[in-house]
């Protein structure tokens, strides 16, 4: 199997780049099944797949832990130069490279583009006490420790969260109940009762709420999401708004004129029905952000996380 783009003669677009071998795009997903990193890959080319701008299929490889760096420095060891690797990344990972001090960073990879965004939910078990956001604050405000609240790893949006939502309590973050989860395992936890509320994407949450076995009782964005029964934040009062973004990168030392070639790719995705269809059925904003600009973000993300974790004293 050819990783390197392959010569044919046929030049694609018209624009002098070769075309890339008829190989399937090897996705590796940094995080356990279930979860929205898992999500944003599989629904992604899916949509390729319908719209018939990539059709060569794909493969994925889960490899979770520690906020995605175990699955990016898996990425950076075994891709090195394939043209066909794609590795799906966030706001987490940005998040979990600064708080486990990590080796590799996203600047080992390259860069190709943020395409979705996504706000978080505040959910419990369905008999939960806890039925408001001002329940939910009280409740920190009383006993930070007690509360044992799940997400995704540390250092990333959920914790920040957590972090964020005690300091208006004012409750110390240093006493949160914070447990991590790989995947899909979080709604287990919840819905079995095992952890007293999750901050997670609202659409993990969304299917679980409609059968109910647990509620929503917030969300974190600007406005309210559609199809979920709950308010946001500030509209109740808490003044923090957070999202998760996600996107994708390709290998270390991925050829420019694969570079090109993929963003053309994700360029004709982003335009087309049945990405529309995905971003609305996921309840995913589409937050496409390509090539340069998107390489600048993530130099701003990393500045501005760095902050914001020594800010809720999670990094010291």
């Amino acid at each position: 199997m050819l990783k390197r783009l392959t010569m044919t003669s046929v030049l694609v677009f018209g624009l002098g780049v070769a075309a890339a071998s008829a190989d399937p795009a090897k996705v590796m997903i940094p995080a356990n099944p279930g979860g929205g990193w898992d999500g944003a890959g599989r629904h992604t080319m899916a949509a390729f797949a319908q719209s018939k701008i990539f059709t060569d299929g794909a493969s994925f490889t889960n490899k979770g832990g520690a906020a995605g760096t175990i699955g990016l420095a898996e990425f950076v060891r075994t891709a090195k130069g394939d043209d066909n690797a794609l590795l799906v990344t966030g706001v987490i990972m940005v998040g979990g490279v600064i708080t486990n001090k990590t080796p590799v960073s996203l600047a080992d990879t390259t860069p190709l583009l943020r395409l979705t965004n996504e706000y978080n939910a505040i959910a419990v078990p369905a008999n939960s006490p806890i039925k408001t956001p001002q329940d939910f604050i009280a409740a920190l405000k009383a006993d930070p420790s007690a509360l044992s609240v799940g997400g995704g790893s540390a250092g990333g949006a959920d914790h920040v969260m957590l972090a964020l939502l005690a300091k208006q309590a004012g409750a110390p973050v240093s006493k949160i109940n914070f447990v991590s989860f790989s995947g899909g395992e979080i709604l287990a936890a919840l819905g079995g009762g095992k952890i007293k509320a999750a901050i997670s994407g609202a659409s993990e949450f969304r299917q679980f709420a409609e059968s109910g076995r647990i509620r929503i009782i917030a969300v974190s964005g600007p406005a309210r999401v559609d199809g979920i029964n709950a308010p946001t934040l500030k509209e109740s009062g808490i003044p923090v708004e957070i999202g998760n973004w996600r996107g994708f990168v390709g290998a270390p030392g991925m050829s420019e004129g694969a570079k090109k070639l993929w963003l053309e790719r994700f360029a004709k995705l982003h335009e087309t029905p049945a990405w529309k269809e995905t971003l609305k059925t996921q309840g995913w904003e589409d937050a496409y952000l390509p090539g340069d600009k998107f390489n600048a973000f993530l130099k701003e993300e990393e500045a501005n996380w760095t902050s914001a974790l020594k800010e809720v004293g999670i990094l010291k």
